[in-house]
């Protein structure tokens, strides 16, 4: 079954059972992959979007969702927290398993041991073999803390 599938099911069988919060976050990123669908048609390629360029737009989403939850506790907005964290908890489950910190920099560790020595080099091979599984921000936090070692 496909990401677009799976959420689709998911949405009708969140509406059966009367879940509100999952039931917007469902239809708000349903209609986030229509919209890329009608923005890659119209550049004269199939619709469809395969299930990595869905994951681009959960991984999006995601990272909204966490920005927001960041600038709400800031803010003194509790209330605004707890909605934003159990949106991003929705939008988890459909994303591939984020890697650890350790994790990170063990892949970072390894690339230097390779020979890689510039950060636009490592930056470029980390993420790419760390594929959507980390939040680019903090690979880029921790090759700058590697490079100044």
């Amino acid at each position: 079954m496909s990401i677009k599938e799976n959420l689709q099911s998911d949405l009708k069988i969140s509406m059966k059972a009367g879940d509100k919060i999952k039931t917007g976050v469902l239809r708000f990123i349903l209609s986030e992959v229509q919209s890329k669908e009608k923005e890659k048609q119209g550049q004269g390629k199939p619709a469809e979007l395969i299930d990595e360029e869905i994951n681009s737009v959960l991984q999006k989403e995601f990272k909204k969702r966490k920005e927001a939850i960041r600038l709400f506790k800031t803010g003194g907005r509790e209330d605004l927290v707890s909605s934003e964290e159990a949106e991003l908890a929705i939008i988890e489950a459909y994303i591939p398993k984020q890697l650890d910190q350790s994790e990170i920099r063990t892949i970072i560790e390894k690339l230097i041991s390779r020979g890689r020595t510039d950060f636009a080099s490592i930056m470029k091979e980390a993420m790419k073999e760390m594929k959507e599984r980390a939040d680019g921000k903090f690979v880029a936090e921790v090759i700058k803390e590697r490079i100044k070692n």
